[in-house]
């Protein structure tokens, strides 16, 4: 069986179930063995980071649990909502921060990460380091800080508005694009890898803007056939710097081929990176 989830993952230490966290995947394994009333073991597509969120993680199992497939969202769902209203004291109205989307039955053999065939992230960013002292601004960083980046250090040329240079920006996002070694993106601490070689099949960088707070927003949309450890946050990072006036949009074929991660720029904090989709 092949679930879809999303997940608010600011309440969770990541996706990987660890012993005495409150991860993900721990969270519903608890829930659907209870429900189910049998041991139900998840194979995750992408283990995200403490505070990273998914619209479209994707997991896997097999149990004989009786319950058609197009059924299990709305049971599994209805077990959660009860769980966080049990244990948040607020009844009825509770919502949980993980959703199932979808589910469907795949071949005996299937495999939700073995088998993927790449991924898309969505970081999200939000500038105007000027504008801040507007109470929509203000109100913005308290509801939206476990969301979004807000980039609020300055040294570049546009240091005065506080705005990121967003066409400088997409120039160096697409210099991601196709197969290199992103080695100078890896932080330490993964798990080792045979390559750091990656095929890269789009990369962009789009600006919105709210008419409410006036702030910028700035999202960068990455699609890939895999990911090393805080790649995606390191490139992230390297990009604000672009955006800056730290560094220039052609910098980023160097920093690929030093295959240095001290030639790359600054990890980007995990709150405003986003699974948007899992490929098969």
């Amino acid at each position: 069986m092949l679930l879809t989830i999303a997940y608010d993952g600011s309440t969770f230490h990541g996706w990987q179930k660890q012993p005495g966290e409150r991860t993900v995947q721990g969270y519903l394994e608890q829930t659907m063995s209870r429900l189910f009333d049998r041991e139900i073991l998840l194979s995750g597509t992408s283990r995200t980071d403490a505070g990273v969120h998914a619209y479209g993680q994707r997991a896997s199992f097999k149990a004989d649990i009786g319950i058609p497939a197009e059924k299990i969202a709305l049971v599994v769902n209805n077990a959660l909502c009860a769980r966080e209203g049990s244990e948040s004291g607020r009844g009825g109205f509770a919502k949980s921060p993980v959703r199932i989307l979808s589910a469907e039955e795949m071949p005996s053999d299937f495999h939700a990460r073995f088998d993927s065939k790449g991924k898309r992230y969505i970081y999200k960013i939000c500038a105007g380091a000027s504008l801040l002292q507007s109470e929509e601004a203000k109100h913005s960083l308290v509801f939206e800080r476990n969301y979004v980046y807000h980039v609020n250090s300055w040294t570049g040329s546009d240091a005065s508005s506080g705005r990121l240079d967003v066409p400088a920006m997409q120039e160096a996002a697409k210099c991601f694009e196709g197969e290199h070694d992103f080695k100078s993106f890896e932080a330490s601490g993964g798990n080792p890898r045979e390559t750091t070689v990656r095929r890269m099949f789009a990369a962009s960088v789009r600006e919105t803007e709210s008419a409410a707070d006036r702030l910028q927003r700035v999202e960068f949309t990455i699609e890939g056939d895999g990911f090393l450890y805080n790649m995606v946050r390191i490139m992230t990072g390297t990009l604000v710097e672009v955006g800056q006036g730290k560094r220039r949009p052609e910098e980023i074929r160097k920093i690929i081929e030093a295959a240095d991660r001290q030639a790359a720029g600054h990890t980007a904090p995990p709150n405003g990176l986003y699974l948007a989709e899992v490929f098969y």
